[in-house]
């Protein structure tokens, strides 16, 4: 049946639900007779005749935004009588075909935009450009080594840390009341969220998605963009990248509220739609990132053999564009599994915190021998890519972007040779050579060189606990990337045997000696991760998503969301920004319904960009 709905042809299915026929027109002629809502087999089918009027010059906008014709299309071929007059008229708001290309992204704001245009906000931009970005400090795993003592093995600790956000509290509030980050101008962020609307999300999963999207939709400020693909058995472009403008806030807050749960779960193919928005756009902000969050294995793709159960194959869920790297594409993946649905919205204002704190970008790392003598024998820098050159004098290590106050800590490994005379020996020194988000300029920071105190005695130093602690760490990765490995191959109890002896071996070490934070919280989350791997059946149910929520943590030095990232007590935290903590803040305190989320719900201001070249 055909009628007319607010300047739109409305087609009613038999099944009673009701579509824009030009939505629905579409979809019928690449062969799918299926109800989007209910899966009947239609035996009416929507056909699209000339239109009735000429069409106009332009297409209008719809409710969402998105452009359509407004001319009636007619008609409906009917096969079998109608057996329902009495129809109950349901409108889902069905996407427009999608172009072939996605290069519809809006156009970005060049003007600089700052959360109050006074003279002492123009200075906090000066004083951005003239502010060091980069901290770096350098630890010798010993002070002191007695001129005769010679090493092969020599670990050097290697610091950044990035320049700090400002937390303020006002002084017209209370005391009690929450901090906010200053409103500096930051780099804007074109952020694609990569959404599961399978069936197994129906309910109060697809709700706490919905208001998860919500708080990021409303702390996005007006120089970010947003595209959400949603995805359940196929995957689709709800809108392109838009600015979250009030208004583009608005579309987004509808087409999200719109989601209805049903179908597969088709991850490969939500991550390469969402992998081609950010390939296509015409116009790049600075930062730019793919979230997807899901609650389960993908049904389509992952494929793999091992133990009890087929090991799953991530990695063949990830478009040749987002390959082999945290970064690869210019753009940052976020891959959450929900273990836990309150966590939802904390996973995303956990990420989201980060995204809008970037301050470097594209960061390398020279480490270079100083004394003629002296040769790299390794870097240890966990999943951040690093190479030593054939002359083993000078060494690289990609780390990307760093957000504010994140800090980074690398071991390099070199030989320190006796010498025969001299009360010192340099060892290296360290570049760093990086982008500014927001200037765009590329900057090089150079420390001086690390030089060990070569005495006549045969004392040596103590050995620095800031080195023992992160030897562990990286230690402490390496065994839950075995246990994992022997897990996912159905050997629960070897995983959880190389666990109980890299805890033996911890235990053991001068910062479990010093009852050293970071070591005390390593081995509580190594037990954790034991209990995990209890039976196969606790294992699917959480240990997995434990052990790789703390095996990326450590590698990559960056915090993740999980069941206790907001315990105190947690290893979780060691990671997370004062940015981070602050939109974790907001979300408790808009989850708890507290009024004071609703002064905090304000988007972070951010410096317009420069489009760059495609």
């Amino acid at each position: 049946m055909m009628k007319q709905g607010g300047g739109h042809a409305i087609f009613t299915a038999e099944c009673s639900h009701s579509f824009h026929f030009h939505c629905i027109a579409s979809n019928v002629k690449h062969g799918n007779q299926i109800c989007p809502v209910c899966r009947a087999k239609w035996k009416e089918i929507p056909l699209q005749a000339p239109s009735l009027d000429p069409l106009p010059a332009r297409g209008s906008i719809n409710a969402l935004g998105w452009p359509q014709n407004d001319a009636l299309m007619t008609v409906v071929r009917r096969l079998p009588p109608r057996r329902d007059l009495n129809r109950r008229h349901i409108v889902p708001l069905l996407q427009a075909p999608e172009p072939s290309v996605f290069d519809d992204d809006e156009s970005l704001d060049l003007q600089p935009v700052f959360a109050d245009r006074s003279s002492g906000n123009n200075k906090n931009a000066a004083d951005h450009n003239s502010a060091r970005t980069i901290e770096i400090k350098k630890y010798p795993e010993v002070s002191a080594a007695s001129r005769s003592k010679s090493y092969d093995n020599f670990t050097v600790l290697v610091n950044l840390k990035a320049a700090a956000t400002i937390i303020r509290q006002d002084p017209r509030r209370n005391q009690a009341s929450l901090p906010q980050i200053s409103q500096a101008p930051r780099a804007p962020v074109d952020l694609v969220t990569v959404l599961d609307i399978s069936g197994s999300m129906a309910g109060t999963k697809l709700a706490l998605l919905k208001r998860a999207m919500g708080f990021v939709i409303q702390n996005l400020g007006s120089n970010d963009r947003l595209s959400v693909i949603a995805f359940s058995s196929t995957a689709r472009r709800l809108f392109p990248l838009r600015r979250m403008s009030d208004t583009g806030r608005q579309h987004a807050l509808q087409a999200v509220n719109s989601l209805v749960a049903n179908g597969g779960t088709n991850i490969a193919e939500g991550l390469r739609k969402g992998a081609k928005v950010m390939e296509d756009r015409r116009e790049k902000n600075p930062v730019a990132s793919i979230i997807l969050l899901s609650d389960g294995q993908d049904t389509y793709t992952v494929s793999g053999s091992g133990g009890n159960q087929p090991q799953p194959n991530y990695s063949l869920l990830l478009p040749l564009s987002i390959h082999g790297s945290e970064t690869a594409g210019n753009f940052r993946r976020h891959l959450f599994f929900i273990e836990t649905e309150a966590v939802i919205q904390d996973a995303f204002a956990q990420c989201i915190g980060g995204l809008l704190s970037v301050v470097v970008q594209e960061l390398q790392v020279a480490v270079e021998c100083v004394h003629p003598s002296i040769h790299l024998v390794s870097l240890k820098a966990g999943s951040y890519p690093s190479r030593v050159m054939a002359d083993a004098r000078t060494g690289f290590i990609d780390v990307g972007d760093l957000y504010a106050d994140e800090e980074r800590d690398f071991l390099v490994s070199v030989n320190v040779p006796a010498v025969s005379s001299g009360n010192q020996t340099p060892l290296i020194k360290v570049r760093c050579v990086y982008k500014d988000p927001l200037t765009k300029e590329i900057k090089t920071l150079e420390t001086e060189e690390l030089r060990l105190e070569r005495p006549e005695t045969s004392e040596e130093g103590a050995l620095s606990i800031e080195v023992d602690r992160q030897r562990n760490r990286l230690q402490a990765a390496e065994a839950m990337s075995q246990a994992k490995t022997a897990a996912e191959q159905g050997d629960l109890a070897g995983a959880v045997s190389i666990l109980e002896k890299f805890r033996r071996v911890l235990s053991e070490t001068i910062s479990a000696k010093s009852h050293d934070r970071l070591c005390i919280a390593l081995d509580a989350e190594l037990k954790e991760m034991q209990e995990r791997m209890a039976s196969r059946h606790v294992y699917e149910a959480s240990g997995r998503a434990y052990i790789l929520s703390g095996l990326s943590s450590h590698s990559w030095q960056r915090a993740t969301a999980r069941g206790d990232s907001t315990d105190g007590s947690s290893l979780v935290q060691a990671y997370q920004t004062p940015s981070m903590t602050e939109m974790l803040t907001r979300s408790q305190a808009m989850l708890l319904g507290s009024p004071s989320a609703q002064r905090l719900v304000q988007p972070y201001w951010s410096f317009g960009s420069q489009p760059n070249p495609r």
